[in-house]
């Protein structure tokens, strides 16, 4: 027997102590709203060219290798649904340790979560909670306990290893710093962040300017993120391609790969503002591109007049299409400078990943997804300029793709990409803003297809009416692009759990998890 609903099709033949369980589950979470309380929160032109040139991207055998694998993946038409963990899930003891809070709520949720057909678990392992008190120090109790949890549960697991903080975006609220120690290093050197124009420093992430400078007890900040993810591989080798089936690596804040010119938890930004260009941290890299461009004058800093975090675009001279333009000489010199050296930055981190699991990947009984996350930033995205993509350091303006050389990148190394606004639509958001997240996922899954890589999606703002979780579905089916991979819900809380939004959610759940 089939039931309509809202334009959901679903079996209801299930077994009967399918039903009954998850029927039991659900009350108890209903019953105890106050034990899960914790889940409230919810150079790419001549220059560049030749740079990525000496390197190359994948030889037309492993093209073809991994345009058979998405094909086939594609057959089956399933999309496992990944269920993102609450950004408050841990919490300071007495001591100053972090602990898993609430473990009843969380196994009750856990289990419901199961019954609906979710497929697996999104865990965030923070830097700031495995290396927090000094070098080298890695203790993996933590995770040990929460992944044993999950997997005992049925569940799969989609690791994050999260090199930012999420201090400022959780307004104190169960938020992880980045490890003491190098707080302590921040606190005497200012420049292993970035920083914007007014020498306001962000200690949310290290500036992509020490990857290669040995400030950090030593090391170098790939170095310290090359041993994590090796001390990580190891503790966890017998999760790796059985539990553990997809890795994020973070790339920046957020874990994903951009610069932090939007940065909403401290005030300094609200939406729609352009953003800020942050490059006024360590300046020598750009002076040395100036010099070999024959304009020292241009190395000093970036561009004076590209208006500030909460700017419009219009009356911004930078980002209309006067002299002293993107357009301009100087404003193509140096939005490929400051992009190139972002995706300089994911070549670094990815090629050091796909060297850790690689010999997980050439087993098919261990293979694990190697995934990169971008940020999506659609507003501003209808204008010529695209101003608040370019501060965040994707080049991609009306007259320009720079998502390609993120993407090729990505291609080079195995990895997924993590789209974001699965759930958007343009007709939702302010017309006055210029938004198009539509726009911006069409753009996304297009290059993706032409590089052949492999699509994680995820939404970006919490949906659980019938309309989102819909539009989630029809994007990650779309006809025109390869089908999502799999998909992850951001994040787990107590609005899942609510009667009206249960009943949507699991529904379309099951619908992602059987065949189209």
């Amino acid at each position: 027997m089939a039931c309509k609903c809202g334009g959901y099709y679903y079996t209801l033949n299930a077994k009967a102590s399918f039903d009954r369980d998850l029927a039991k589950t659900r009350k108890f979470l209903l019953r105890n709203v106050s034990v899960i309380r914790m889940f409230t929160s919810g150079f790419f032109r001549s220059k560049w060219r030749s740079i990525a040139g000496k390197r190359r991207i994948l030889s037309m055998d492993a093209r073809e290798k991994s345009r058979s694998t998405i094909l086939e993946s594609s057959k089956d038409k399933r999309v496992p649904i990944f269920v993102m963990m609450p950004v408050d899930i841990f919490t300071l003891d007495a001591s100053g340790c972090p602990r898993i809070r609430k473990l009843k709520a969380l196994t009750v949720s856990l289990k419901a979560l199961k019954l609906a057909g979710v497929h697996g678990i999104g865990v965030e392992v923070w830097w700031g909670i495995v290396e927090r008190f000094s070098p080298f120090d890695y203790d993996w109790s933590l995770y040990e306990e929460l992944f044993k949890l999950i997997s005992d549960s049925g569940l799969k697991l989609h690791v994050a290893l999260s090199f930012h903080s999420n201090i400022h975006s959780t307004h104190g609220k169960g938020g992880v710093s980045l490890p003491l120690w190098i707080l302590e290093i921040g606190d005497v050197n200012k420049d292993i962040y970035y920083r914007d124009q007014q020498g306001f420093s962000n200690n949310d992430y290290l500036t992509l300017g020490v990857d290669h400078v040995p400030l950090l007890s030593g090391r170098t900040a790939l170095q310290c993120y090359e041993d994590f993810m090796l001390s990580f591989v190891n503790k966890f080798e017998s999760f790796i391609g059985t539990v553990i089936e997809e890795i994020s690596i973070g790339l920046g804040p957020s874990g994903e790969l951009r610069y932090p010119a939007h940065p909403f938890g401290d005030g300094r930004w609200k939406f729609p503002g352009i953003g800020e260009f942050q490059c006024y941290d360590k300046m020598e890299d750009l002076k040395m591109a100036a010099c070999r461009e024959g304009k020292p004058q241009w190395g000093d800093k970036g561009p004076q007049n590209a208006g500030c975090y909460n700017s419009l675009p219009s009356g911004v001279p930078f980002f209309e299409e006067g002299k002293e333009s993107f357009l301009s000489d100087y404003g193509r010199f140096f939005l490929e400078w400051y992009s190139g050296r972002l995706i300089c930055h994911a070549d670094a981190i990815l090629a050091k990943a796909a060297k850790i699991l690689k010999k997980y990947q050439e087993n098919e009984q261990t293979s694990v997804m190697l995934v990169a996350k971008i940020g999506g930033i659609y507003w501003w995205y209808q204008t010529l300029s695209h101003p608040a993509e370019l501060t965040a350091g994707y080049y991609n303006t009306a007259l320009r793709d720079g998502y390609d050389p993120v993407v090729s990148v990505l291609s080079r190394h195995g990895a997924a990409l993590h789209i974001p606004c699965l759930e958007m639509m343009d007709s939702e958001t302010p017309p006055t803003y210029l938004c198009s997240p539509e726009g911006l996922l069409k753009q996304m899954q297009s290059v993706s297809k032409k590089r052949i890589v492999n699509l994680i999606g995820r939404n970006t703002t919490e949906r659980l009416d019938k309309t989102g979780l819909w539009k989630i579905r029809s994007n990650c089916y779309n006809p025109q692009a390869e089908v999502v991979r799999s998909f992850t819900y951001f994040r787990m809380n107590d609005s899942i759990f609510r009667v009206e939004n249960w009943n949507n959610f699991v529904p379309f759940v099951r619908m992602m998890s059987t065949d189209l």
